[in-house]
C-alpha cells in the first residue's frame, strides 16, 4: 500500500486513527496492540509473502535482547549472545538481499551457470538496521525492558516500516508508552495533515513530474551532452522530491498519531561540502553507520591514514545497503574518496579569511553539487558500463543537439533547480522540532493561519490529482 494512493489516505489511515483514539479513550495499551496489527496489516498488503519472515526477525531480536537486558549472562556469553543476533540478522538480510549478487559474480568469475531467484523482502534493510542497533544498544547496557507489543510496534511502525527512518528504541517507544498521544491532538492532527500534503505534493506533482525527463540519459543508448545533462539533473531533482516527499509523508502521519519521527531529509543540495551534505541527506542511515559502524571501527581515532580506510568502509558498505549491485559499490566508493578529500582539506588548509568567506561557500556548493550529480549517475544507471557511458556523454562537448525537447527539459530542470535552493524546506515552513516535540507554533498562537490553511489545501488537492495508478517510491527497492 502506497502513502500516495486513494486507499490509503480515504480508508486505511481514517479507519485506523479513529480506532486508535477510540481505544486510546479506554485502555493504554489496546491502541499500541490495534496499531501493531494495522501496521503489519500494511505491510500485508504488498508483501504478504513475507510477513511470516517479520514477525520472525521481531520474534528473534526481541528474544536475543530480553536476554541481553534480563540475564545475568557473564561477558564472554554477552558478547556470543549478541554475535549471534547480529549474524543472524546479516545473514538473513543477505541472502534475501546479496546471494544473487554474489551467485552473479561467482559465475563470471569461474565460468559456471548457477542461478539464484529471490524476491527481495520490502523494507528488510531498514527493519535490520533498526533491530542491530537495538541489540547493540541492549549489549551495552542503553536499553530497559519492553514489553513485547510496544518492540513490536517500534519495528513495525507503518511511517516508517518500507523507507524509513531508522529508527532508535530510546526516542520511539517512550512516545508509544505516552497516555496524552492516545488521545486526539486537533493541533498536531492538523500540522500532521498540512506536512502529509506537502510531501505528497512533492511525490505526486514534482518527483513524479520529472520522472519523464530522466529517460533522456539513462533510457538513449547515446545521449548527447545536453540530454546527459538534462537527463542526470533530473534524476538527481526527481530523487531529491521522492524522497523528500516520502519523509514528510511520514512525519506528518506519525504526527496525527502525537507522536514524533526524526528528520531524515533536510535540504541537502544547499550543502556546502559532501561532509554537509551526508548530514543533510537520509540522516538517520548517516547516524546508524557513524555510531555501529564507523566509530566501532576506531573512526578517527586512530591517525588519519586509518580514518580514511575507515570511512571508505563505511561508504562501500552503505552503498552495499543501498543494493546489491556494483553501481552501488561504485557509488559508495565515491562518497568514500569525496569524503577524504574533504577530510584531508580540512586538515591542510588554513581558515579562509572573512572576505573570501561567502565566494568559497558558493564555490563549495557548486563543487558539492556536481560531485553529488556524478554518484547519482552510477546510483541510477542499469550497470556500470551504462554509468560510464552518460558520463562520457556529459563531458563530450562536440555533441549538443539542444532541439526542442531539450530547451523544454532545461526549463523544467531549472524550475526545480530554483525550488531545491531558494525555496524553504518543509520543517523551516512548519517550525517542527523533533527533540524538542514542537511544531506548528506559528500556527497555534494564530499567525499565518489563513495562508497556511489554503496554501496546504491547495497543495493537498494538487497532490491528490496528481496520484498515478501505480508510482512507487524510489527507496521502496532498498
Amino acid at each position: 500500500m502506497l502513502f500516495n494512493s486513494y486507499p490509503f489516505i480515504l480508508l486505511f489511515l481514517p479507519a485506523v486513527l479513529a480506532g486508535y483514539f477510540w481505544l486510546g479513550r479506554r485502555s493504554n495499551l489496546t491502541p499500541v496492540i490495534w496499531l501493531a496489527a494495522a501496521s503489519l496489516a500494511f505491510y500485508a498488503t504488498g508483501s504478504w509473502p513475507f510477513l511470516a519472515l517479520l514477525l520472525i526477525s521481531i520474534a528473534f531480536n526481541y528474544g536475543v535482547g530480553h536476554l541481553l537486558i534480563l540475564a545475568k549472562l557473564t561477558s564472554p556469553h554477552r558478547k556470543t549472545a549478541l554475535a549471534l543476533g547480529v549474524i543472524g540478522d546479516l545473514l538473513v538480510l543477505g541472502i534475501f538481499k546479496y546471494a544473487g549478487f554474489v551467485t552473479e559474480n561467482i559465475n563470471a568469475l569461474a565460468g559456471t551457470h548457477f542461478a539464484v531467484h529471490i524476491l527481495l523482502p520490502v523494507g528488510i534493510s531498514f527493519y535490520t538496521f533498526t533491530q542491530i542497533a537495538f541489540l547493540v544498544d541492549a549489549y551495552r547496557g542503553q536499553v530497559a525492558a519492553y514489553a513485547l507489543p510496544h518492540y513490536a510496534l517500534f519495528v513495525t511502525y507503518f511511517p516508517h516500516l518500507i523507507a524509513g527512518p531508522i529508527l532508535h528504541h530510546k526516542d520511539m517507544i517512550p512516545q508509544f508508552d505516552r497516555k496524552e498521544s492516545k488521545l486526539p491532538d486537533a493541533h498536531l492532527i492538523l500540522c500532521g495533515v498540512i506536512i502529509f500534503a506537502i510531501g505528497l505534493f512533492k511525490k505526486t506533482c514534482l518527483a513524479d513530474g520529472i520522472q519523464p525527463l530522466v529517460a533522456l540519459a539513462f533510457e538513449t543508448r547515446s545521449p548527447s551532452f545536453d540530454q546527459a545533462w538534462c537527463g542526470a539533473l533530473a534524476y538527481t531533482f526527481q530523487l531529491y522530491f521522492d524522497f523528500s516527499g516520502y519523509s514528510d509523508m511520514a512525519i506528518g502521519i506519525s504526527l496525527m498519531f502525537g507522536i514524533f519521527l526524526p528528520v531524515n531529509f533536510n535540504s541537502p543540495y544547499k550543502a556546502v561540502s559532501i561532509v554537509e551534505f551526508w548530514r543533510r541527506w537520509h540522516m538517520t542511515l548517516s547516524q546508524f553507520l557513524r555510531d555501529y559502524l564507523y566509530i566501532p571501527l576506531g573512526g578517527n581515532r586512530r591517525g588519519r591514514v586509518l580514518r580514511y580506510v575507515n570511512l571508505m568502509l563505511t561508504t562501500l558498505l552503505g552503498g552495499l545497503w543501498h543494493g546489491a549491485a556494483w553501481t552501488f559499490v561504485v557509488w559508495g566508493a565515491l562518497h568514500g574518496v569525496y569524503l577524504c578529500i574533504n577530510h584531508a582539506f580540512n586538515a591542510l588548509v588554513p581558515d579562509v579569511p572573512s572576505l573570501l568567506a561567502r565566494p568559497v561557500r558558493i564555490a563549495g556548493a557548486v563543487l558539492t553539487f556536481l560531485a553529488v550529480v556524478v554518484a547519482w549517475v552510477f546510483f541510477r544507471a542499469e550497470s556500470v558500463a551504462w554509468a560510464l557511458r552518460v558520463l562520457h556523454a556529459m563531458a563530450d562537448l562536440s555533441n549538443i543537439v539542444f532541439g526542442r525537447e531539450e530547451i523544454a527539459a532545461l526549463v523544467q530542470v531549472t524550475i526545480y533547480a530554483a525550488l531545491v535552493w531558494l525555496a524553504p524546506n518543509t520543517q523551516g515552513i512548519m517550525g517542527y522540532d523533533h527533540a524538542s516535540r514542537r511544531v506548528g507554533e506559528d500556527l497555534r498562537a494564530g499567525r499565518m493561519r489563513p495562508l497556511v490553511l489554503y496554501g496546504a489545501s491547495l497543495v493537498l488537492a494538487f497532490g491528490i490529482l496528481g496520484i498515478q495508478s501505480h508510482s512507487e517510491f524510489i527507496y521502496f527497492r532498498f
